[in-house]
């Protein structure tokens, strides 16, 4: 399949093989086969619900990390073990070879601007020859799970004042009735309810672009004008993960880290949260983040009332 990226054409290359699977005849899929499957679902769905093409521009492509070294391209998406992920990308970029244990790289080091270089940093002709050779892939999550997930990372944890005072404080100035001066001044208790209004609210990306840990991922990543050759899922983070170590050539240099699932945000906790959501309200959220549905094969969750 070809892409339009930056006025040349790319190549999406075919780089399955490198997987090493065996043939089947009865049990799983084998993993090169399902990533197969994964990739033809999202080119199919962008055919039937994109139409107009563009071309991509550099802006596009920050949150796409570039590792010259193994030849990869990482799209990250927040609220998507991408902590871990660019720790991952540290201890593969660090030419000391000082760094070995992703876990050992504190999470603020690993969000450090300037310690990992992004896509958008190079030239129109550096960044079409990445895109035409380098191993190209992203993680994605189910799309409300993923919003709940953010919701209780930014606005329930008493440590994240920045993002009270940033975004709390406005959102609860504008769908808050009668807010009390202390919650206009602090914005520490924001209700997932005001947080969906907020979203839904058109004023808000008039104002501004949504901010990335409840932008949509494939706002992000763009999954129908780059040809990304490994769709992870964070349902099987860790098999995906391996999957795209072992592609990369690189599973005996560094391995994923687990992750502690204790606070994970789960489908029956993101339940929880949509009871206090209006059904005229699930429904403009649904419309909102459908896109990351389709492209990504996500069902539609039951819990919502949509009819």
């Amino acid at each position: 399949m070809e892409w339009c990226v930056l006025g040349i054409v790319v190549v999406t290359v075919r780089i399955a093989d490198r997987a090493g699977c065996g043939r089947h005849r009865h049990g799983p899929i084998p993993l090169h086969l399902m990533h197969q499957s994964r990739r033809e679902l999202l080119q199919d769905a962008c055919r039937e619900h994109t139409h107009k093409r563009r071309v991509l521009i550099p802006d596009d492509l920050k949150h796409v990390i570039v590792d010259d070294l193994h030849g990869l391209l990482y799209c990250y998406v927040p609220k998507v073990a991408c902590t871990n992920w660019k720790r991952v990308l540290l201890v593969l970029t660090d030419e000391s070879g000082n760094l070995r244990d992703p876990l050992q790289i504190p999470a603020n080091e690993a969000h450090a601007p300037g310690r990992l270089r992004t896509l958008s940093e190079y030239s129109a002709p550096e960044i079409n020859r990445r895109l035409r050779g380098y191993l190209k892939f992203l993680f994605v999550r189910e799309p409300f799970e993923r919003l709940v997930s953010a919701y209780r990372n930014k606005f329930t944890r008493s440590y994240n004042t920045a993002f009270h005072r940033r975004y709390g404080t406005r959102i609860i100035a504008r769908h808050r009735h009668e807010p009390s001066p202390e919650a206009l001044e602090r914005g520490d208790d924001v209700s997932f309810a005001e947080f969906v209004r907020y979203l839904v609210d058109p004023g808000t990306r008039r104002e501004e672009p949504f901010n990335e840990h409840w932008e949509r991922a494939h706002t992000l990543c763009h999954p129908c004008l780059i040809g990304y050759d490994v769709v992870g899922k964070y349902e099987k983070l860790h098999e995906d993960a391996a999957y795209v170590l072992k592609l990369a050539g690189v599973d005996g240099e560094v391995s994923f880290p687990s992750l502690a699932g204790s606070t994970r945000t789960t489908g029956d906790m993101a339940a929880d949260f949509f009871k206090s959501i209006s059904p005229e309200y699930q429904k403009k959220l649904y419309d909102l983040y459908g896109m990351d549905f389709l492209l990504f094969n996500y069902s539609t969750p039951a819990y919502l009332q949509l009819t």
